[in-house]
């Protein structure tokens, strides 16, 4: 099952990273970004709450990933402060943790909160996961520039305005994917598209979707919603993701393209330096 607007760029015989150097680049990453979610944890940030409350557009550019400098979230806007809450009551992040690596990052601090805290979430469910929250950026980067690709900006409720749906997928640049929704998701009736920050289709997010912030809602362009979502389906196989081949066939269950797959490692690399 694919759920990216970009999922038929390349036959899904082509598969994610091939050969024993990325296989050994991707372990490097995969390992980063686990032990920032446990500097995190040991930080005495964790998931605050129950959990069990919490668990109830275009080709992207694929753009060398931000450098750092002065963080903005969305167009122009600064970043929330460190006392911004998140909505639902549900800051699982340390406020300073997040102030520090989304100015160095480049990360919107509203995405990289829901990365984290995503992130840690999926600790606590299935720890053999052993999912990085720098994955998640990755795929948050290449999907839709964290919520700011075509003019798109995180609100501080997470929602994108305007709304993130890309092409249809009729066949003639991507796999062909007749509607499954009725264009209830999508607003699109005869063929299915990619929605929100971490570019769903209709039918993925019918398996996969989850209340990441614990409003009771399950909302595909909320960013904490998309974030959990898109964790959930890269830990449903049950493999431990610090090894490099289950890293890369949990993300090409995400998007089965080897080019996907190389811009995703290459983005998640850069971020792990930063936890």
């Amino acid at each position: 099952m694919h759920h990216s607007q970009r999922a038929a760029d390349s036959p899904a015989s082509a598969g994610g990273r091939t050969g024993a150097g990325s296989r050994g680049r991707t372990l490097r990453y995969a390992l980063g970004g686990l032990a920032l979610a446990a500097v995190l944890v040991a930080s005495g940030v964790g998931v605050l709450g129950a959990l069990g409350a919490r668990n109830q557009g275009d080709e992207h550019p694929n753009a060398t990933p931000e450098t750092g400098g002065e963080q903005s979230d969305g167009a122009g806007a600064p970043a929330p402060s460190s006392d911004t809450p998140i909505p639902g009551g549900l800051e699982v992040v340390d406020p300073a943790w997040l102030d520090r690596v989304a100015a160095d990052s480049g990360i919107p601090r509203r995405a990289l909160s829901a990365y984290a805290g995503a992130a840690l979430t999926l600790a606590s469910e299935q720890p053999g996961c052993r999912l990085g929250w720098n994955m998640l950026a990755g795929i948050g980067r290449v999907e839709s520039d964290h919520g700011r690709i075509d003019g798109s900006r995180l609100l501080p409720s997470g929602l994108t305005t305007p709304r993130i749906i890309g092409v249809p997928l009729d066949g003639t640049r991507f796999l062909a994917t007749p509607d499954t929704d009725g264009g209830s998701i999508d607003g699109d009736t005869e063929w299915d598209r990619a929605v929100g920050p971490m570019q769903f289709i209709p039918q993925t997010w019918e398996m996969f979707g989850r209340d990441g912030n614990g409003d009771g809602r399950i909302e595909i362009d909320q960013i904490d919603d998309a974030a959990l979502s898109a964790a959930a389906l890269l830990c449903d196989p049950g493999l431990d993701l610090t090894v490099g081949e289950h890293w890369i066939a949990a993300l090409d269950g995400y998007n089965p393209s080897a080019s996907y797959n190389n811009d995703v490692a290459d983005a998640a690399e850069y971020y792990a330096q930063f936890g």
